[in-house]
């Protein structure tokens, strides 16, 4: 049977699964092998099937053999990596939506991050965005339901709904005292991924939202418009990935030569290496690439690769850390698993995997707003007991509730992104153009 694969970066989220379908068969294990590794394996699985046993006899509640054995492969996957899991007949059915059909969603992606909910990117224009959701909030509710424990599949599946309808999502945001409550209607997600402008010195600006399957022919037509642009600044911050080829195809655009990216496994089929095709029409131009922590997969491939082949300055802030491949396994008719099996790579051998992508010139975006109360400064460590300790707040005390648009209200149409006022007072933005200037008289 030929397999058939749908490939696509980035964090599982409530707009899109970043993921690989595979049709395969799963092979039963071999209990007798020279070395004696099959009899560990027969003593592990009689260890299992004594839990199983033990458990379906003296557990408080009654509970059928699928039951126990669906628990047992949910909380095994689960521990294996944040974005591993079980997908029952339901959960699989649902990810066939978002692979292949139309779906209502927020426009959030998210991931775990220091085992909490946390946002990588909200994309432009999606109900999330409209919101106020900014790259790194925590979500602590989805509804009245606690995030905490939750597993990303979960979250999406309470996320994802009809459009029109109403979610509340409770969040924690370092620069806020207090958890706050955000009402967002789910729509049907349709963004333009691909904004372009001349800057000052016929300088390129390109703003890339997400990587669909558009992208390398956009990002080709918007730079075809400026004619011969003496340097290109590539905008990649809040970002959360997408399409692979296409990541792979961006970078081709400039790189001429090289490894682009690689990914690695266990199974020798998965280890692939991307390289430079040669064709790269702008090859001589100089770059900069914005990135911040929004910026995540493919966006990170894209920056690292022109980062480790000396073909652009990275500006901004510290991405996200997404690196891994995922694929969806049947196992039988109606249920599967979504698998780590690989590891991506930059061109140095550096891995983005919860590293990220750390950028030439740091420029932070903009400074916390002042506050009479201190916001949230808590270790990585001490994450999870603090956000405990923030719901059993809520249990006493209704969150306050931002009104839809929060912080961030925007009309969300090319314009206002792309409005000289708005260009003008973007530090990081204004700092890569000043860069890439510099570049070009250099260059001459």
């Amino acid at each position: 049977m030929k397999n058939k694969k749908f490939i696509a970066l980035g964090a599982f989220s409530a707009l899109v699964a970043g993921l690989f379908l595979y049709n395969t068969t799963l092979q039963a294990v071999q209990p007798n092998s020279a070395d004696g590794s099959g009899d560990t394996k027969l003593a592990s699985f009689a260890k299992f099937t004594k839990v199983v046993g033990t458990i379906q006899k003296y557990y408080v509640d009654e509970l059928s053999l699928e039951d126990i054995v669906k628990k047992s492969l949910q909380g095994l996957l689960t521990n294996l990596d944040a974005h591993s899991g079980y997908l029952d007949e339901k959960q699989y059915k649902d990810l066939k939506v978002e692979t292949e059909g139309e779906f209502g969603g927020l426009g959030i992606t998210v991931g775990m991050k220091n085992g909490a909910l946390t946002v990588i990117a909200p994309i432009e224009g999606t109900p999330a965005y409209k919101a106020g959701i900014q790259s790194g909030d925590i979500i602590l509710k989805i509804n009245e339901k606690s995030t905490i424990n939750m597993t990303i599949d979960e979250a999406v599946n309470l996320m994802r709904g009809k459009p029109k309808t109403k979610i509340d999502l409770t969040i924690v945001r370092k620069s806020e005292s207090k958890p706050f409550k955000v009402g967002i209607v789910r729509d049907i997600i349709n963004v333009q991924s691909v904004y372009g402008k001349k800057l000052d010195g016929d300088v390129a600006y390109i703003r890339v939202t997400s990587f669909d399957k558009k992208v390398v022919d956009s990002v080709r037509k918007e730079l075809e418009k400026i004619k011969n642009p003496k340097g290109i600044v590539l905008d990649l911050r809040n970002n959360p990935g997408g399409l692979l080829d296409q990541a792979v195809g961006l970078s081709d655009l400039f790189v001429e030569k090289g490894i682009i990216v690689s990914q690695r496994g266990r199974v020798a089929d998965e280890n692939i290496v991307y390289n430079a095709s040669g064709n790269a029409p702008y090859k001589n131009v100089p770059m900069t690439v914005l990135i911040n922590g929004g910026s995540a997969s493919a966006s990170e491939i894209v920056s690292g690769s022109l980062q480790d082949n000396k073909r652009a300055v990275i500006v901004g802030e510290k991405s996200f850390g997404k690196g891994s491949v995922q694929v969806v396994l049947p196992i039988d008719k109606t249920d599967a698993i979504r698998l780590t099996i690989a590891r991506y790579y930059l061109p140095s051998g550096r891995t983005i995997q919860a590293v990220g992508v750390t950028p030439d010139v740091p420029v932070v975006a903009a400074a916390i707003k002042e506050s009479t109360e201190e916001g949230y400064n808590v270790k990585e460590a001490d994450l999870k007991q603090h956000l405990q300790g923030e719901l059993e707040k809520l249990e006493k005390e209704k969150p306050v509730e931002k009104p839809q648009g929060g912080e961030k209200a925007v009309k969300s149409k090319k314009e206002e992104a792309l409005s000289d006022e708005n260009m003008a007072k973007d530090l990081q933005l204004q700092t890569a153009l000043g860069i890439v200037k510099a570049l070009i008289i250099t260059n001459k």
